[in-house]
This record gives C-alpha cells, structure tokens and sequence, in this order.
C-alpha cells in the first residue's frame, strides 16, 4: 500500500522523521527516528479486523486513519527537541489543518516540559514539507447497537461516570487500553477488570500499546540533547487510538471521564506569560479541538467528549459515597499500580478518600496515613498553594485540596500534613467552595443533547443532596 512503508536516509540533523507503519489484522506498528535513534509503538486491538475495515472504508482512507494514529503517536519524541519533522511517505496527507492541529496540542500539552527544561523559546518542531492540498474525505460510520464507548482507567472517575451511565439508564460498552509503560498488560487489565466487575458494561474491549521510547535510558545516555523529561500526548493519542473500534464496531460517541478541574492550569509561566497546565489534554479546549477535527477529517458521525466535565472533583468524590464496595477494586498510580502511596497522584486519592469515604474502608486500602509519610510532605503542600505551584499530576483545585483536608481534620485525622495544614492555610470560606465546586456547570460541557437530559438530570440532583450534607457536616457547632 503506497505511503505505508518509508525507508529514507535521513534529511540531517534534529529531525523528527516518520519512518514506517505496517499493519497486519489486529496490529498497528509505526517506526520513528531522530537522528540515527530509532523508536517504535505497535497497538494491538482485539476487536478489530484491519482488513475488514479497509473493505468497507477503503484502502486510502485508512491510510489516512494510520497516519493520524502514528502522528500523535509519533509527537513524544518533541520530547527530545527536534528542529523539523518529517512525515516522509505520509506528506500527501499532511494538510494545513493537521499541521495547526498537531502543533496546537504541542504548544499546550509541551508547556511543563518546556517550564521544567528552560525552554521558553523552542516553538516545536517545524514541517520540512509543504503542506498537502486534499486528503481523502471524512467517512460516515454505521451505527451499531450500542451507541456509546466509554474509557475505563480503573480509577474514580471512571467509576463515577460508568456508574452515572447506569443510573441514568444508558447503555454502553466499556474500552480499555494497557500501555507498557505501566507495567505489564495483564496486570493492568487485571486490575481494571476488578473495577468492571462491579458494573455493566453491555460489552468490554481491549486494547494493548508496547511502546519503547517512554520507558528508554535515551535521556541518560544522551545528555547532549539538554533535556531532562520525557511528556507524551496521552489522552489524544488515545482518541485517535480508539477510532479504528469506533469503526468496526459502529459507535456515534466517545466518552471519557475528565472533569472540570482539568480546565485549570498549574501555574502562569512568567518568561511566556502562558497558562501551563499538566492537563491540557484533558481539557475542554482540547476536548472541542480534537472532536471538531475528527467530525470534519475523519468520521462525520461521532462525537467524543467528557461525561464528567460539567462537575469537580469535590461533587466526584461525594457521589463515590453511593459505590464504597467498588472504591477498593480503583486504583489512579501512574508509578506502581495500584498504589504507590508516595506520589502525588496517590496522596490526592488518599486525601479525599479519606474525607468523604469511611475511614476504615480507606485504611483496608492503603494501609498507612500517608499524611505522615516523608516522600509526600512537598505535594501536600503544592496542593494548598503553599508552593510555586499546584502538583504536576492529575488532581484538583487548591480549595478542593483545602475542602479534603478541612473535612478530614474534622474527623480527627492526624499527621505532619494536617499540622501543616493547621498551620500555615488560612481559614476556609467553605460555603464559597460548596458553592463553586458543588455546582453543575449545564452550558460548558460537550455532551451531546440526547444524552446530557438524563446525565444532568441526575447530576444535579446528586449536587443538592451533597450540598445539604457537607453544609451540615461543616456547620459550626
């Protein structure tokens, strides 16, 4: 198939190149290089036919499908600073629209690694190319029996917003990817399995990535390069990941579960004066960037979203109350699944579990006051804006952070964080917090009309009975 295999010398030094994509039924493998590395991810589907697809879609289509897959798997290796990319075979498909796409997620979701590496003017990667003038057209899929795919992480969102599904009564298949460099693919999908358990999906995917460049020693053998971190595009990697099941299985929606807090950033960069936010990806911006594009360039007839943007965290951990069996199969670590105890990931959890759950089904799960441990006390004191900036991690708000820790020291919780807390935070406007945090944002959330009615419907309800009860809780007595 033309444009799928590339063996070019390479056009010099600092370019990000495009080398190869193969595909066989059920596998996707791309093959990149930056000078004289080279790097590969292959995906593997089980409820996917390629060749099946490339019948109904056509050859050229898919190509052009492969080709958005490799690229925003491809776009990690900024991470070593290239000057130039090359997309090679692929350039007939690099549009003008792609390449403000592609670069726009860089601009955004880069930031922290430019913030954390110095870099306040490396304005990414620029194409070696002229861009193309046509691409193959948008398809239109044919709608299957389930309208709606949703991700599952195994952690409490996607608890929350599974369970939200149910109880609003709307019926859906469940989607799960492993990613090697978490850890091996059987104990992430064991994991996330447990979760499942405790709901219905109508019926559950699999999907494995092998990737080995953000596992590599390409830093440490490669000090020249002057970087010191390695990010990757990991949420629209993944939607562009998923489309092939779209497809195959004829879904109309994607659902995620990133909410509200993701909108807000980490900190002002002073040299730049941008917002760099570890969530962009996540974002609602993102979120309308990324499904207009794939409407109007890929599959006209699916949408994909955030069934819990409209709502944070605080609203998140209270409607857990209703699930406190299904809480012990989550699991949130990105360092050793499914707790590390000592990140800031697992004290955020820890925290807000701790605040709204029962105490001793909190301890069966972790089994330490991570309050007290060493490894935390700096992340604890991000969190209530005592520090240059919030964690870099996919948490909440400072006044969420506060809220937790307010509710847990009323339970008489202990520890070197909560004295912290005691003595450093000013006192609380908790029915300001209530009020910001509690509330159901109805207009800013890309929800589709069809299945926003009876998600909000619920949602507000949940928002009312949490604030009557959390108000009563923090009353003065």
């Amino acid at each position: 198939m033309p444009g799928l295999v590339n063996n070019t010398d390479s056009l010099g030094t600092e370019t990000l190149r495009f080398l190869d994509c193969t595909r066989s039924r059920r596998q996707l493998t791309f093959r990149f290089g930056l000078d004289d590395l080279h790097f590969s991810t292959s995906l593997w589907y089980g409820d996917v036919d390629f060749y099946v697809l490339e019948t109904r879609f056509g050859r050229e289509f898919m190509r052009k499908l492969y080709f958005h897959i490799m690229a925003f798997e491809a776009n990690k290796l900024i991470s070593l600073k290239p000057k130039h990319f090359d997309t090679g075979s692929f350039s007939d498909l690099q549009t003008d629209s792609f390449v403000r796409l592609w670069q726009t997620i860089y601009q955004h979701v880069w930031a922290q690694w430019r913030y954390e590496n110095d870099l306040p003017d490396y304005a990414g990667p620029v194409p070696v190319q002229p861009v193309a003038e046509h691409s193959p057209a948008a398809v239109e899929g044919s709608p299957g029996s389930i309208p709606l795919l949703a991700f599952c992480g195994g952690g409490k969102d996607s608890l929350v917003s599974l369970r939200l599904l149910e109880r609003a009564e709307i019926p859906y298949a469940s989607y799960v990817y492993s990613h090697s460099i978490y850890g091996t693919a059987p104990r992430q999908h064991a994991l996330i399995d447990q979760l499942l358990d405790h709901l219905h999906p109508e019926q559950r995917h699999r999907h494995w990535i092998y990737d080995d460049f953000m596992d590599a020693p390409v830093l440490d053998l490669h000090p020249e390069l002057g970087v010191s971190t390695l990010t990757a595009a990991e949420t629209p990697s993944s939607v562009f990941g998923v489309l092939p099941l779209v497809l195959q299985h004829g879904y109309q929606y994607i659902g995620l579960a990133h909410e509200r807090s993701a909108d807000t950033g980490n900190l002002i960069w002073e040299q730049t004066g941008e917002e760099v936010n570890h969530q962009w990806g996540k974002s609602y911006e993102a979120e309308q960037l990324i499904n207009a594009y794939i409407r109007s360039e890929l599959i006209k007839n699916v949408s994909y979203f955030s069934l819990l943007k409209p709502i944070h965290d605080v609203l998140i951990f209270t409607l857990l109350q209703d699930d406190v069996e299904a809480v012990a199969a989550t699991h949130s670590c990105n360092v050793e699944k499914p707790w590390c105890k000592r990140c800031p990931k697992c004290a955020y959890v820890w925290l807000n579990y701790m605040a709204y759950l029962p105490t001793q089904k909190v301890e069966r799960i972790f089994q330490c006051n991570l309050f007290d441990l060493p490894e935390n006390q700096l992340a604890f004191r991000q969190m209530l804006g005592l520090e240059a900036h919030t964690p870099f991690e996919c948490i909440g708000q400072t006044d969420e952070a506060k809220l937790a820790f307010e509710l847990c020291r009323r339970k008489g919780l202990e520890g070197a964080a909560m004295q912290t807390f005691i003595n450093e935070c000013e006192p609380l406007d908790w029915k300001k917090v209530l009020d910001k945090y509690l509330a159901v944002y109805d207009e800013e959330s890309a929800i589709p009309a069809v299945l926003s009615v009876k998600l909000l419907t619920v949602l507000h309800a949940k928002s009312r009975e949490a604030k009557r009860e959390l108000a009563i809780v923090l009353e003065p007595k």
